[in-house]
């Protein structure tokens, strides 16, 4: 970040959650190191959401806040193109490209291109546009707010019913952002030269864990955005569990031929079951 270009004076806010290993060492060197000044703070409180919530906080007095996480790197011009998105063109979020980087891991043969979203990957073509629903995500692994949006709206923040922590996987908080800023009409862009690259861990790179990634999320989607519906047999409605049944049977064949897709169509199913139970949860 010391090495990005920007038009406007900035400096570095890194937040950390309780790591219990060098961690802060590391950063309290690093904040004695010369070029733009990096300022480190610790949230107690475990989790993605009250990190980012916590990054919000530390920057409200500033005209921007651009988050990457901490298995990015940004590419030359990020800051210059987020400058420009909120500055110039006046949206009030921008985001761009994430990159998937395998290494030092070496990408395995199963792992598709259709699959590199649910690994973060963003690339939505090479032209700005502005984003008006949810068919063109963008993700807090490369994103850029104006503050007025939260100095504004106190109660706009990450949302803490999707909080990630530990070892825990998913989350959604920043799915659960994007959907709201669509709702009250904030004016969002993307920019193809605003762009990080993403580093993969290993326990990543197998086939449970985009599994896990589905069943978790389905869960919060169960819990949390479904309606609550008159008719359910032993508290679950009847068509989810239709839809369940179904995801299963077109996975099993599937498996069973090792076509290509079945574990795209599995991550169906198991979302589907994440679903079932989440939503079973909030009636219990």
């Amino acid at each position: 970040m010391r090495a990005q270009q920007c038009p406007v004076p900035f400096e570095i806010l890194a937040v950390n959650n309780n790591s219990q290993d060098n961690t802060l060492d590391i950063l309290q060197a690093l904040a004695q190191a010369p070029g733009i000044g990096l300022r480190v703070v610790t949230e107690t409180q475990q989790g993605i959401v009250p990190a980012r919530n916590r990054a919000l906080a530390e920057s409200l007095d500033s005209d921007m806040l651009v988050f990457i996480d901490d298995d990015e790197l940004p590419l030359p011009g990020l800051l210059q193109a987020a400058c420009d998105a909120i500055l110039n063109e006046g949206a009030e979020c921008a985001g761009g490209r994430i990159r998937v980087n395998f290494m030092p891991n070496k990408r395995p043969a199963w792992l598709g291109d259709e699959l590199l979203g649910f690994l973060a990957e963003v690339d939505h073509g090479s032209a700005s546009f502005w984003i008006c629903d949810e068919t063109t995500p963008i993700w807090t692994s490369n994103i850029a707010y104006d503050l007025r949006l939260f100095r504004e709206n106190a109660q706009l923040r990450f949302d803490n019913r999707y909080n990630r922590e530990g070892a825990d996987i998913g989350g959604g908080e920043d799915a659960a952002m994007l959907r709201a800023l669509l709702t009250m009409g904030a004016r969002i862009r993307y920019r193809p030269d605003m762009a990080v690259e993403h580093f993969v861990e290993p326990w990543r790179l197998k086939r449970g864990y985009f599994l896990k990634l589905h069943y978790r999320a389905g869960i919060r989607n169960g819990r949390y955005r479904l309606p609550t519906y008159p008719r359910t047999l032993l508290g679950i409605p009847p068509f989810l569990l239709g839809l369940f049944f179904r995801q299963c049977l077109k996975t099993v064949p599937m498996y069973l031929a090792a076509k290509p897709g079945a574990l795209r169509q599995a991550m169906n199913a198991a979302h589907a079951l994440g679903t079932l139970v989440g939503y079973r949860s909030k009636t219990t």
